[in-house]
């Protein structure tokens, strides 16, 4: 994805957080850039200096990237259950950073350990339960390769500690796009 691409999409969602958390109504984005209008997953992560504010994505689209990343940025901002208690005021909005994860389809990881440290996100699903994380949570936390796969069933599927290792546990690969800015310089 070029400069220009990654600038549209954070124009996009940076105009749907700043109209939901002000209750102004969102217009429909769309694009004739073939990469704009790709059928992929995405992740749209807020932050208020440095500190986590909301994310939300998913991994597969019927809706063209440029919608999903307005829908993600909606979904963000007011739907993060772990925020609902404390949603994104209008007053935060100069200091929210944005960033964009735009995924590559998930592959099937045959060998967990397989996965290249701040590379590939992980998605772990058993059952009805299922966690993730993004390729950059490994960097910010500098876990292994065990670490993140265990951090991901415990704190994000709920499962046990070491469930990855059981072969009844499904767990996926991905790599996204990582690109972002403060909301003041989009």
């Amino acid at each position: 994805m070029n400069d220009a691409q990654k600038q549209t999409l954070l124009g996009v969602a940076r105009d749907t957080v700043e109209a939901v958390i002000k209750r102004q109504p969102t217009e429909k984005s769309q694009s004739n850039d073939p990469e704009l209008k790709a059928h992929c997953g995405c992740f749209v992560t807020l932050k208020n200096k440095g500190r986590l504010r909301g994310c939300i994505g998913q991994f597969t689209s019927e809706s063209p990237l440029i919608e999903l990343v307005a829908e993600m940025a909606k979904a963000s901002a007011t739907g993060d259950p772990r925020f609902l208690a404390d949603p994104i005021t209008a007053g935060e909005l100069e200091d929210l950073d944005i960033e964009i994860s735009v995924l590559s389809p998930l592959q099937r990881a045959d060998e967990p350990l397989s996965l290249r440290l701040g590379v590939d996100g992980i998605y772990i699903k058993k059952g009805p339960a299922s966690g993730c994380f993004l390729p950059q949570v490994a960097t910010e936390t500098g876990w292994s390769k065990e670490e993140f796969l265990s951090y991901c069933c415990a704190h994000k599927a709920g499962l046990a500690s070491d469930a990855w290792k059981d072969p009844d546990t499904e767990v996926y690969l991905f790599t996204a796009d990582v690109f972002g800015a403060t909301f003041a310089e989009i």
